[in-house]
């Protein structure tokens, strides 16, 4: 080797992150103990919803501690000190090529939004707005069994209110609508205009569609296989047989039961699911745990830095893997091939129903994500009352699938979202179904066999596509 060679040789070696920026390091080893901290809340959450005791001085006690710990939380993300070392170490990525160090560029701009973000706020409106959620899940629950909504009302207009009071304090720019502000939390860069668009294009292809397939000369499937005696216990098994086979590892997880179904990453090896059963129907306790099995799996697949690259790209991704699952898979004729004969294992002898009449019985038409979008956007615009929203969901039921509600635990308060101040959040199930869709359209074009897959159980190849 001639001496201009090896001079070009040890020229041509990577120069490391270490060596180019100390304060990226300082940096990270900051960042990831504020992301240790917020998997301690989520173990704190996870306890509060699926194990502790639900006297309201629980709720209480579990609020103040959920509270406490996000104080702590806020103050260490917004350290003065995490904006220094943001700026100290992009002014150290200046003199390095556009393509050199391009995942740590991009924690950089990811965590510089975010610290500014949450810069704007304070840490008692932090601790409020923990200590809310918490207390407001507990009345959630108790309305949604007694179907009251006045007793989940009051606590309902707090969380809209701090809700609201937390994106005003977050945006930069007053021009900003509020919901595009709650928006940003869920799907960064997304506005309600772009969200109306889309929202009606969907709706306005959608509503006729529905009143044809619903229509005076249609046959509406029967729905006989769905009701019954299915012992709870038996389901819980049943499911957990088939969301293990579709590819959630419980080895780094757990199934248990929730009043609302949920998915909870305390990390890339806990990542926990939940659904609800009911003793006379079966399959709300199947999708709930087909459906939070594919939030799992993508949790699963993440790399577990602790830093913002390798969290979810949006929570529209997120429902994609989860509603691809769900709908795509769980939904098809090709799955009641392979699962009926689970369903009939484990309701016995009785349950003699065949694929193609359980397909029939689960496919059923649902826009209650559109309701809730408008519903809650029309309260933070002001043009709708909180008091008014159980009139206005029943409403809105009645005028697009002629549907009468019969209560508000069928109706408003069927869904835990709003008590956990995730105002913002229910765009983001039609921007999932929609992704999920294109994937499944893909996904048959790679996998030409992937129907029979499917009847036969296996998901490997799916999944690892």
């Amino acid at each position: 080797m001639t001496t201009e060679t090896a001079a070009c040789t040890s020229n041509s070696v990577p120069t490391s992150i270490e060596d180019v920026s100390p304060s990226y390091l300082q940096l990270t080893t900051k960042l990831k103990l504020v992301s240790q901290l917020r998997r301690v809340s989520s173990v704190l959450d996870y306890d509060r919803t699926v194990f502790m005791p639900q006297a309201d001085e629980c709720a209480a006690d579990r609020g103040a501690q959920m509270a406490a710990l996000a104080q702590v939380i806020h103050e260490k993300a917004t350290d003065k000190e995490i904006g220094t070392l943001i700026e100290r170490a992009l002014k150290d990525l200046e003199a390095s090529s556009a393509d050199e160090f391009q995942e740590e560029r991009r924690v950089l701009e990811l965590s510089k939004k975010s610290f500014e973000k949450n810069d704007r706020i304070s840490a008692e409106l932090e601790a409020r707005k923990a200590k809310l959620s918490s207390e407001s899940y507990g009345m959630w629950t108790k309305a949604r069994a007694e179907s009251d909504y006045s007793m989940f009302e009051p606590y309902l207009k707090n969380c809209f209110d701090v809700a609201m009071e937390v994106a005003d304090a977050q945006r930069d720019d007053d021009s900003v609508p509020l919901y595009t502000q709650m928006l940003d939390d869920y799907e960064t860069g997304m506005s309600a205009e772009r969200i109306d668009e889309i929202f009606d294009e969907i709706k306005n292809e959608l509503v006729p569609l529905i009143s044809l397939v619903l229509g005076d000369t249609a046959t509406a499937p029967s729905t006989d296989p769905l009701k019954g005696e299915f012992p709870v216990e038996k389901q819980q098994v049943m499911n957990e047989q088939i969301v293990k086979s579709i590819g959630y590892d419980k080895n780094f997880g757990r199934i248990d039961v929730s009043v609302h179904p949920f998915t909870s990453s305390l990390g890339a090896h806990d990542v926990r699911i939940t659904s609800r059963f009911s003793k006379d129907e079966w399959y709300q306790g199947l999708a709930g745990s087909v459906h939070e099995a594919g939030h799992a799996m993508y949790e699963q697949n993440l790399g577990n830095s602790g830093l913002s690259i390798d969290s979810a790209l949006s929570m529209g991704v997120h429902e994609s893997q989860s509603l691809f699952w769900e709908r795509h898979v769980g939904l098809s004729k090709p799955f009641w091939r392979y699962a009926t004969p689970i369903l009939q294992e484990s309701f016995g002898e009785s349950f003699k129903y065949s694929p193609e009449e359980l397909y029939g019985a689960v496919n059923a038409v649902s826009i209650h994500v559109i309701l809730r979008y408008t519903i809650e956007k029309e309260v933070i615009e002001g043009k709708l009352d909180v008091s008014d929203i159980p009139s206005r969901w029943n409403g809105l039921m009645k005028d697009t699938l002629s549907v009468d509600v019969p209560s508000d635990s069928k109706g408003c308060l069927q869904d835990v979202h709003w008590s956990m101040l995730a105002f913002g959040y229910f765009p983001t199930y039609l921007l999932g179904a929609a992704c999920a869709a294109q994937l499944a359209h893909f996904c048959h074009q790679d996998i030409p066999d992937m129907d029979e897959k499917i009847s036969k159980g296996e998901f490997a190849e799916i999944k690892a596509w």
